[in-house]
């Protein structure tokens, strides 16, 4: 992003606090992704006006408990704060039910002397708790304005705004710590200052709060600092702050009546139950399943509908030949085969918001924390894996949230098997050969889900060795339990209509252009008969097919299915949209060719065995090149991503090839 002439701030806070709430509250939802100075990666930017008309840029950066942190998505905000050039103003959002717990955030962002402002989300589960905090005298212990409002109703937005008045107030000095920390402070500072270093007290703070903090100057400080060693400074800097947490909750903080249970305290005494909590996990995931084909088969239909009536349209406009093929047998047959089932992925990704804002994804991390630790990760890895759901991409970049190093390389090794959206399409496709009935299809779904998800904690267990994780290794697992609330319908359905435009998006230009090349493969060169029977295996794509058949053959694949799952490779939607171009160019040409008739001729065309080993291939196959190519960046290292690409290429072929044998066998 361009250097901007508006003041910047920065939105701090826990992770669930509502900072992503706020800001879509601020910037009326116009977020865009921009390069901060001094960081690497990209995050989420706004911008919006004050009542005084005054243009601020906003950037929401990614949740952390602490800026003292091994976590790659913690160590992103702590150096959006010590960048250079500064920002203007830190927005620190904190939670004002769970006051205690929030405020030593705020007090590290005090003590780097950053211009600050803190608000108080969420007052209303506060006051509903019992709980009263009083903003005014809080404000005047910190030493900077606090602001109270609740970011999802949009109350407190405008007094927000008037708050924000430049020049922003500067911070006095952090009086809670000891005398020995600000001493040591001060010569560091110094020191760093006759080096020419810039933001030399920023600096100097982190290296005394943080003494596994990376930095150039970190063996002179220690020549600096002769009298204290860093970890005991850190020490002091600790105690200092949780002194005045203490003191700042006694004198700002009215609590409610002793042992007071909160609607949230009740449903977490089943939800997270060690027997009814699991009960209610998979059942929950369960119905999420069973709805995809239970409810969406009515806007499949019409999408069907429409594509079919747009193929007739065009055919009977165009005059027969290869542009009348082109545009209904490639075009349309390939594209609609796949948007198609665009209904279905948008039922999983509203039940998946549905239950992120809900607070249910916490509790979901916290029973599979106990699993997770079995197999050296932790509940931590968890959120990055079912981000793995919706697309491996963004959940290998989410893994940053796992501090140990090792932990993040073996979350990111088996992510790819955590069953992504693009696989969906195949899945929906293939799943109604072997059974009729939401209830069974439900079941099916869930079941391949559990299988690569399963097989994914079973690659960690027999993987963490391999990443220098000892079979001892007990992994740590600390995260806040957001209060249960009802749905943000906002964010759903901005995420739903952001998914549903990426969806399209790669629907009218990535498939699009492969269903035109496939078709092209399929279609020259023509066959000197004439004939539709034999035009297939004269084709590019059949000779292609026929010389990978006796690889994919023992798996009980033909040559058409063996081109599909090679053309895969570049998008596994593309699996579906081979299909349907291939039947569309075999059929005859006064038979209509809708979903289900696909359907019947694929069932008609190939066994049980056949299609079961289909489906656990896709399971397990890593048909995804960005993701090998996000892999290499994030290890920094190409040898675990192409490995990974290999291994679990050759992992799924096995997997197929045993299934098939077995089924024929049984």
């Amino acid at each position: 992003m361009a250097e901007s002439q508006s003041p910047r701030l920065v939105l701090v806070g826990h992770p669930n606090v509502g900072k992503s709430t706020l800001f879509n509250a601020l910037t009326g939802g116009s977020s865009k992704v921009g390069n901060y100075s001094g960081v690497t990666i990209g995050l989420t930017a706004g911008e919006f006006f004050t009542p005084h008309g005054q243009k601020l840029e906003l950037f929401d950066l990614p949740g952390c408990l602490s800026l003292v942190s091994n976590a790659v998505d913690e160590a992103i905000t702590r150096d959006v704060l010590l960048a250079d050039p500064a920002v203007d103003l830190v927005v620190v959002v904190l939670d004002a039910s769970a006051l205690e717990r929030h405020l030593p955030l705020a007090l590290q962002v005090l003590e780097l002397g950053l211009p600050t402002l803190v608000v108080l989300n969420k007052i209303d589960l506060a006051e509903k708790n019992g709980t009263r905090v009083a903003a005014k005298q809080l404000s005047e212990e910190l030493a900077c304005p606090v602001v109270s409002l609740r970011a999802d109703q949009g109350e407190g937005i405008l007094d927000l705004k008037q708050a924000l008045r430049t020049p922003f107030p500067k911070v006095k000095e952090a009086t809670w710590l000891p005398d020995s920390v600000g001493k040591s402070l001060a010569k560091v500072e110094a020191y760093l200052s006759s080096q020419q270093e810039t933001k030399a007290h920023r600096q100097a703070w982190m290296l005394l709060a943080d003494p596994d903090y990376e930095s150039d100057s970190r063996a002179s400080v220690r020549q600096v600092l002769t009298d204290l060693e860093p970890e005991t400074l850190a020490q002091e800097m600790e105690r200092g702050r949780r002194e005045k947490v203490r003191e700042l909750s006694q004198s700002t903080v009215a609590e409610g009546e002793e042992g007071h249970h909160t609607g949230s305290d009740r449903l977490d005494a089943i939800l997270l139950h060690p027997v009814f909590g699991w009960i209610f996990f998979l059942g929950i995931f369960f119905f999420v399943f069973w709805s995809l084909f239970s409810w969406s088969g009515i806007p499949m239909d019409l999408i069907d509908g429409l594509f079919g009536s747009l193929g007739e349209a065009v055919a009977g406009a165009l005059p027969s030949g290869l542009l009348n093929d082109l545009l209904v047998d490639g075009i349309i047959a390939g594209v609609g085969g796949v948007v198609i089932f665009l209904p279905q992925i948008l039922f999983l990704f509203f039940f998946l918001g549905v239950l992120e804002s809900t607070g249910y994804m916490a509790r979901a991390a916290f029973l599979m924390d106990g699993l997770m630790s079995r197999v050296g990760l932790s509940g931590r890895s968890f959120l990055p894996l079912l981000s793995g759901y919706a697309c491996a991409v963004p959940g290998v970049m989410a893994a940053r949230s796992v501090p140990s190093a090792k932990e993040r390389l073996l979350t990111i090794l088996i992510l790819p098997w955590m069953s992504c959206s693009a696989r969906l399409p195949v899945y929906l496709l293939l799943i109604p050969l072997l059974v009729s009935g939401g209830l069974a299809q439900g079941l099916v779904m869930f079941a391949l889900y559990f299988l690569g998800t399963g097989t994914a904690f079973l690659a960690a267990f027999l993987l963490r060795g391999r990443v220098g994780l000892s079979k001892d290794h007990q992994a740590s697992f600390l995260m806040e339990m957001p209060r249960y609330r009802a749905p943000d319908w906002g964010f759903i359905f901005r995420h739903l209509i952001e998914r549903a435009g990426s969806f399209l998006k790669k629907a009218g230009t990535v498939i699009l252009a492969l269903s035109i090349i496939l078709w092209a493969l399929a279609t020259f060169p023509q066959a000197p008969s004439g004939k539709e029977q034999d035009q297939f295996n004269y084709s590019a794509m059949g000779r292609i097919g026929q010389a990978i058949e006796p690889v994919v053959k023992p798996l009980g694949w033909d040559h058409r299915l063996g081109t599909a799952m090679l053309a895969s490779f570049a998008a596994r939607e593309v699996f579906n949209s081979q299909v349907a171009i291939s039947y569309a160019i075999e059929e005859d040409d006064d038979e209509e060719h809708t979903r289900e008739s696909v359907r019947d001729e694929f069932r008609s065309s190939y066994s049980l065995a056949t299609v079961l080993s289909l489906l656990v291939f896709y399971v397990f196959a890593l048909q995804c090149l960005p993701t090998t190519a996000v892999v290499g960046r994030e290890t920094k290292s190409w040898k675990w991503a192409l490995g990974q690409l290999a291994g679990m290429s050759l992992f799924a072929y096995l997997a197929a090839l045993l299934t098939f044998q077995l089924v024929n066998l049984f």
